[in-house]
Formats: structure tokens, sequence, C-alpha cells
């Protein structure tokens, strides 16, 4: 439902010139080890992270950062409507996200009409909390087919967020620690996973040596061990052992767990707590509160539907941790984001709305995408009239017909599926009948299943099975029962049969099983795959097809792989159009630690911290009332509380270990006298035993001791002036781009551009050339070709070639570029004044890049790199810019970005007083030009500015 828009919303942002992860993204595409999709979603994701501040779903939509923008002026409704949208925002939010289309469908008709007939009715924020299943914590979901590399985005993302996290440890946005939740169901899975994730190669997303450097600190532990030990309580629940081994500041932590198994089986969800709790409870809940102390946590959930089931559970186990303060975010990645059953959203006493779709999906690619770029291409065929004998011999005979040689660059042989209903169909139908009809040698064949009384299988079996996707095995027949429909990778898969109805309940298993034999083998390979089915399965699989990915059986065997990337080549006419260096003044701000302290004085901060203790305690206190009668009943305040046992030396110890031995135990047991004074005042003494007490705040009081052996600094700033030159163009950066709407000019005017550079024609001449070459081709019998050159004319922008177009073609953002550049060239005034005009704004193409800076107190904050979008310049006699006027142009969903404002103000202010006053006139000035206004008004602003400023 946000997908789309969301992905409408990321594009903006990486257009901008505020968008600050362009750098990273560059390096991610130069690196060419992740597909489209993947960095699709990465963008996504540091989308939602960094200009969305990870904020809730709910609460983004609710400040209406998802609105696209509706002209109520435009629409008839009531003026009450009007005026209450206009100025409440989440009523605006839910009211334009109601209004979106789907085809030619608006989204949500009822809804539009009741908040349009009940605009001050309506509990916009309830509406909206229930949309996103009322959580509190960030909670997203990424969609993509199987075979596009789910696992290695997880992988992706854990190391991007500690990029993040080691650049900015105080940031909550990004985080420390992960947990990676595999449903029980999908238990063979949770090996490869890990591995999977452990073996990922960092430096695809993160630079060296950061790659390196994190994939040190990484340390994965596996959950999944059910059996108690003897003798100590810790050793008594393993799993929680290893999570308490951690804590409590872990950096890099990864856990892979079973969800259901470990975590949420043993969830009271009817809020009735069992006054007999057994061990099982007892171990689960001292394994989810330890989970839940991990700070800035991360979920990544695999194959989150299948939670769908256990979604309560999963909820409410998160809302705990969260109300801890240590989530960061939960991910989690499915291909089929869809409910079993659609979700009722109570909107009001009449109206319910009904959706069937995982809302907080906020990226998805469709299947039929991923086979045109990277799957292999499939042909789905029906056994109509045929029992499943039948079908499985076509099938047979069709695979070993298409593929029965295949074996596969890396040596892996190719093989085909067949899935049995039942596990009595596998071992007394199809085996034997694959070796008596079929006459297929038995050591081809494998079966794999979990076995029942009557038939069970070798155990050299389950190693076959997961050792089928390399060049060892000589497996081709692969016999299943409720095996390998998800999460089994085996790219060499390249046939599926399925010639009975599943008995599975799902309504996803037909089209994930079907699935199975897409995976690309070898990437960049153009690779096909063959599907045979029974007629009931084909029809569900339709079904699914066209509700999940909106496509059909008939389309999926028509799909033709896109694998031809149409490059633009660019070239420089910097030497032809011979333009100077820009030459400017920067302001430059270098930082010096000044210490203000000549030596720590140590004691005398102890002495006082344990003076002031009383301002890190709060008060405990104990009512026979409610929070709502207090001034009724009686009140008990608790002077000592706490059961965690307190050692001096130990706490010594925890103070320097937190410190990273930047002050040792040996300095702190130095000032034994007046730290033995601070414990005694934050413990006490109960039963012969010392205890911590939990009043106080023992982070911050081991906080302000640490601080109290260091030598109070402050930062201080010196700025100077200092003049730079710089190049419009860095002709060693200029490659070829992807071929897009935002290319200016077309291929034809770039050539016709470059042939007049090298021999301008009048005309006449150019006329007389057209003649010429049509006479040829008449004389060739070219007779197609004649009337395209017939059409040619000399394309008007050839008058102003000489005045722009320093590089070509230009890679704009928008087309709001792109008509400023032409409308510009156009002016009578700028054309009177002999001016030139160059984009500026394509990152990394240009030297004249100014570093910004805001006033913060007395010094200078450095608050980055501003590029601007446009120059116009002119040229004094001796080739020297004289005059610069220096162009932003924005899209109004930006005007108000924060980060652009600053940068902004610090150009159109401090940049130009600087200048101006060094060069000693005005030789730089600057205008914004918004999309929100009509071209005709920006350009008419744009030549007032020409006439004021170039005014020579």
């Amino acid at each position: 439902m946000l997908n789309n828009i969301i992905r409408n919303k990321t594009n903006q942002w990486l257009q901008s010139k505020d968008c600050s992860i362009n750098g990273l993204l560059s390096y991610i595409k130069e690196k060419g080890e992740l597909r489209d999709t993947q960095i699709e979603a990465i963008e996504t994701y540091l989308f939602l992270k960094i200009e969305g501040q990870n904020k809730p779903l709910w609460q983004l939509f609710s400040e209406g950062f998802f609105t696209n923008g509706t002209d109520l002026s435009t629409l008839n409704i009531n003026n009450k409507a009007r005026t209450y949208l206009e100025n409440n925002i989440n009523a605006f939010a839910l009211y334009d996200f109601s209004r979106q289309k789907t085809g030619n469908t608006i989204l949500l008709p009822n809804l539009e009409k009741m908040i349009v007939d009940n605009c001050d009715k309506v509990e916009y924020d309830k509406i909206i909390k229930n949309i996103f299943y009322n959580v509190s914590y960030t909670d997203y979901l990424l969609s993509l087919p199987m075979g596009s590399g789910k696992t290695y985005l997880m992988a992706a993302f854990i190391y991007i967020d500690l990029y993040f996290a080691s650049n900015e440890p105080e940031n909550k946005n990004f985080a420390h620690n992960f947990l990676v939740l595999i449903p029980s169901g999908l238990k063979t899975s949770i090996g490869p996973s890990l591995r999977t994730i452990e073996n990922f190669d960092p430096s695809w997303v993160i630079p060296e040596p950061s790659a390196t450097n994190l994939k040190k600190q990484l340390v994965f532990d596996v959950l999944d061990e059910q059996k108690s030990a003897k003798k100590s309580n810790k050793a008594r629940n393993p799993n929680a052992q290893k999570v308490n081994q951690c804590l409590p500041n872990p950096f890099g932590q990864v856990f892979v767990v079973n969800a259901e198994k470990v975590i949420l089986n043993r969830v009271d969800t009817t809020g009735q707590k069992s006054l007999f709790e057994d061990d099982e409870d007892k171990k689960a809940n001292e394994l989810r509160n330890l989970i839940g102390n991990i700070p800035n946590l991360s979920l990544l959930i695999d194959e989150v539907h299948h939670a769908a089931s256990s979604d309560i559970k999963l909820r409410q186990v998160v809302n705990g941790w969260n109300e801890k303060g240590n989530i960061t975010t939960v991910l989690g990645f499915s291909g089929t984001p869809y409910l079993s059953s659609a979700e009722k959203i109570q909107l009001s006493e009449d109206e319910v709305l009904k959706i069937s779709e995982i809302t907080n999906t906020v990226y998805y690619y469709p299947l039929t995408t991923a086979i045109e770029k990277f799957l292999k291409t499939p042909t789905v065929k029906i056994g109509e009239n045929l029992d499943h004998f039948q079908i499985v011999k076509k099938g047979m005979e069709d695979f070993n017909t298409t593929y029965g040689n295949t074996i596969y660059e890396n040596g892996t042989i190719a093989k085909v599926a067949i899935y049995c209903s039942s596990i009595e169909m596998l071992e007394n139908e199809i085996y034997p009948y694959l070796q008596s009809e079929l006459n297929i040698n038995a050591d081809e064949i494998l079966r794999f299943h979990g076995g029942n009384k009557t038939y069970s299988l070798p155990k050299e079996n389950e190693l076959q099975f997961k050792s089928l996707d390399t060049s060892l095995s000589k497996k081709k027949y692969i016999l299943l029962v409720a095996i390998g429909k998800e999460g089994w990778d085996c790219k060499s898969l390249t046939s599926v049969i399925l010639p009975q109805k599943s008995k599975s309940t799902s309504k996803n298993t037909i089209i994930q099983t079907t699935c199975r034999c897409l995976r690309q083998v070898i990437k960049g390979n153009d690779e096909s795959a063959l599907v045979w089915l029974n007629k009931e399965n084909a029809q569900i699989l339709n079904k699914q097809l066209q509700k999940e990915q909106h496509t059909s059986i008939e389309e999926l065997n028509n799909i033709k792989r896109n694998t031809k990337v149409e490059m633009v080549e660019r070239v420089s006419r910097m030497d032809f159009l011979k333009i100077p260096k820009v030459d400017y003044y920067q302001l430059k701000v270098s930082y010096q630690s000044i210490e203000e302290e000549e030596k720590a004085n140590t004691k005398e901060k102890l002495i006082e911290l344990h003076k002031t203790i009383e301002e890190y305690k709060s008060t405990a206190l104990i009512t026979t009332t409610g929070l709502e009668h207090l001034e009724s009943g009686e009140l008990e305040f608790l002077e000592n509380t706490g059961n965690s046992l307190a050692n001096y030396n130990t706490w010594i110890f925890n103070i320097s270990k937190d410190s990273f031995e930047t002050t040792t135990s040996v300095e702190l047991h130095s000032f034994d006298e007046e730290l033995k004074a601070i414990f005694e005042k934050i413990t006490f003494i109960k039963n012969e035993q010392q205890f911590f007490n939990e009043q106080f705040d023992l982070f911050k009081i081991n906080s302000k001791i640490r601080v109290a052996f260091s030598i109070k600094k402050s930062l201080k700033t010196k700025q100077e002036i200092i003049s730079k030159e710089a190049n419009l163009l860095i002709v060693d950066n200029l490659k070829g781009v992807e071929q897009n709407k935002n290319i200016f000019p077309n291929k034809d005017i770039s050539n016709q551009i470059l042939s007049f550079d090298k021999k301008p024609l009048s005309k006449e001449e150019f006329d007389k050339q057209k003649q010429d070459r049509i006479l040829q081709l008449t004389q060739e019998g070219k007779f197609e070709e004649i009337a395209k050159v017939a059409s040619e004319t000399i394309h008007p922008i050839i008058e102003q070639k000489d005045k722009s177009f320093h590089l070509l073609p230009y890679n704009f953002d928008s087309s709001f570029e792109s008509d400023v550049l032409n409308k510009t060239l156009q002016l009578r005034d700028f054309k009177e004044k002999n001016l030139e005009i160059y984009f500026n704004g394509e990152r990394g193409l240009t030297e004249f890049v100014i570093n910004c800076f805001a006033k913060k107190g007395k010094n200078w904050q450095n608050i980055g790199k501003y590029t601007t979008d446009f120059l116009i310049l002119n040229r004094t006699k001796e080739n020297k810019i004289h005059k610069a006027l220096i162009i932003e142009t924005k899209g109004e969903g930006f005007a108000n970005n924060q980060s652009f404002i600053k940068k902004k103000n610090f150009v159109e202010t401090d940049f130009l007083e600087q200048n101006n006053e060094k060069f000693g006139y005005q030789k730089f000035d600057f205008i914004y030009l918004e999309d929100s206004d009509s071209l005709n008004t920006n350009v008419g602003k744009l030549n007032s500015k020409i006439n004021s400023f170039f005014n020579e």
C-alpha cells in the first residue's frame, strides 16, 4: 500500500543534493556485487532511517511524511472538510492516502467519503495506528521474491547499521546488535542462513578498512539448544547463558534463533498469568528478559509471513523489549507480503476497512521483474485430464529432453523435484514408478521426508539433501514430502513437478513451491526452468499470481529476459568552450581541544560527588490506592531497594572495564578513601549481605567517577578565509550513465552539437549536405532511411551551444532542471548580455563545491557540502570569470529539509558576504527556484535577477 509512495519519496531524496548517502551508494554500485533490487531495498531502508529518522510508520504517516501534495483547493469537497484538512496534518495524511489510485480505481473510496462527510468526528491517529498494527516501534517489511538474495540483504543491513553506528555511537537510529528470527517451520534453513550472513563480504557495501574492522567485531551465536545442563544456574539454560555472556554493552553481536521454538512458544496472550510456572516457562521467560536487555537491538525476521500465525505473540514480546528502550528496528523479509485472511480495521460504527496486504511493506519488487532481470525464465505446463502418474511421466520426459545432460559452469547438474502429497505416495507410488516404468537409475534418485512409523530414511539422505547444490552430488531426481517449499536454496534445481493437490492449508504454498526452481545458478547467465502442474494446482497458482504479483501463468510463459542496459556515453566540451576556473573564497574552520584544567583534580571531584550523591537518587513509593486517588490511602516511601549483590572490588573493576582501560583499576584504588565513601552511600546491608540500592542511577554515578579522572576540555574553533579555484568539470570522473528520462539533450542533438563543434555550417550548407545524402540513399536503394534524413533540421539549441553544455549530455535529477535550462537559453536578456549557463549539480563531476557552516554559540559547526545546480557566468576579455549567479532548483518536497535550509542560509549570507568583500565587488549572487511555482514564474524571477546582477 505504501511501498510505491515510499519508493517515489526515496527517489526524490536520492536526487536531492542533501542526500548524504550518494557516496556510499556509488561505492556499492561500482562494486557490482549486489542486484538492483538489493540496492533499491538499501536505498529505501536508509531513506527511512535518515530522512525518516527511524520513526515508526504510523508516526511518519500521521506527520504527513508520505503525503503526495493533494491540492485541496481543486477538489469538490465542502468548505468545512477543506478547512479541517488544511489545519490537521494527520487528517490530511489519511485523506490523501485514501485517494491514491490502483490503476484507475481510488484505493479507499469509503474512507475518503467518511473523512469528507465527518471530518471532525474521525479518530485519525487511532485508525492510522490500527493500519500499522498498533506497534510503537519501528517495523518495516521488505518484499523480494525468492532467489533475489534476501539473506545477503539481511547481512548488508547488519553491516550498514554497524558502519553508521561506529561513526555515530550515540545515534539511536542505527543498531549495535542483531537478532535474526527464523520461523521454526523453516528450521532446516537456520544453518544456511547463518553461514550466508557469516560469510558475507562486507566490502560489497562498506569501503575498506571499515569493512574488515567490522567483520572482525561480529560475534555469531545460534540459540538452538533445548536440553538443560546440570550444575550452575546459568548452565541450566544454555541459550540464556549465551545472551548473558555478551551483556551489558555488546557491539556486533548477532544471535540467530528459531523464533517460535525458543522465544514465542511460551508466551501467554490471554493476560492471565499461571500460578504454576514450569521449567520451560522459566527458561523462555529468562531468555526473553535477557534478550530485552541487549542495547540498540534490531530484529531481522526471515519469511515474516510465517510469523503472522504468531503475530500477537511476536508483537507482545517486542513491545515488552521496546519498553526497555532497546529496540532499534524490526525488519521483516518476505516474498509473499499477504495475510492469510484480511485484517479488519474499524473506521466507525458502520464502516470496516479490510486489508489483505501486510501494511508495513515499505519495499516491493515484483516477481516478473526479477525473472526479466536475473531469475531463471520459467515455462509452466499444465496437465489437464492426466492422473498424477501421467503428469510425472510427462514432466520427467520433458526435463530429461531439455536438461538431462545440463552441467552448469560451477559443476552442478540440473535437477528436478517431484513434490508428493504424502510419504505413502512417495514410497508406494512415485519412487517405484520412476524405477519400474521410467527406468530411472536408483543412484540418481534422492528421497527426503520426515519419516513416520512405517517409513524411515537412512541418515545419509539428509546429508545428500544438504549437498545437492554441490558439484559432488549426482542426484538428479528429488522426491520430497513437506520439505523444500521454502528456505531451500538449491540453485541447480531446474524443474518442479506438482502432480497432486498439496495438503498444506497455506494459500502461498503453490507459488512458493513453483518458484523453488527459479534461482539463478551463474550470475548474469540467461537460464531457464520448467514447471509441471496438474490443473487444480495451476488454478491455485494463477489466483496467487493475480492477487500477489499482478501477473498470470500466461504472462510468466511469455516473459523474455531483459538483459540489455542502454548506456549513454558522455564527452567533455571543456577544451572547445575554454571555460576558465572559478576563483572564490572559502571559509576554513579548524578545531582545537583546549584543556581548561592543569590537572584532573580527581580527589576534589570525588568528594563533590559524595556530597551531591542524593541528586542521583529516585524515590520509591508504595500506595494502597490507584494513581488516580493518591490524595487518599496510605503512602510508604522506601529507603533501600534492590537485589543486586554489591562488592567493592568488583564495582571498581566494572568502572575500569567500562572505560575501555582508559582508567585502570590501580588508578581507581589510589582513591579508595573517597570511592569507598561513595560505595557506602549507594549500597545497603540486608541479612548480612551488601546490595546496590536501585534507587541510585548507578550508570550515571560510575560515569561521573570516570570523568573525575579526566582533565576538563573544551573545543575551540579557528576560522580563516582562504582562496580557491575550481574546474566546473573533473574530466577523469566523466563516465557513461544508464539511459533515463532526464538525459538532456538526446543523442541526435548531442551528435549535432559535436558535429557543429568540428565544422560550423550555415543553413544553406546544412541543406546541401542533406540533399547529397538523400541522393546517395536513393542510388543505394535505402528508401526506408530517406524520410528520416529528409526530416532533419538544425535544432534551435545549436544557436546557443557555445553558451552551455560543457559536457554532453547532462544527466539531470528532474525535468524541472531541464525546463529551467531551456527557458534560460531562450531569454533575450540572457543572449544580449552574452551570458553562459552550466549545470553544476552532478556530484563528483565538479570542483565548485562550497563547504557550509553554521554558527553555534561563538564557534562554527560544519554542516556539510553544497553543490549548486547551475551557474550563470560572464567572462572578461582576459577569459576570467567576472560574475557568477548561483542557481538552486528544488522540488517542493525538499524545500523544508532542515539540512538544506541551513546550507542555503550559509550560501546566501556568509558565503556571498565573504566573497564580495574579498573581491571588492559583487562577484557572486544567489537565487532559489522551487517547482511549486509555475515555470513562467520561476523564469520571470530569474530574468529579473539576471538584469539586476549582470547590470554592467
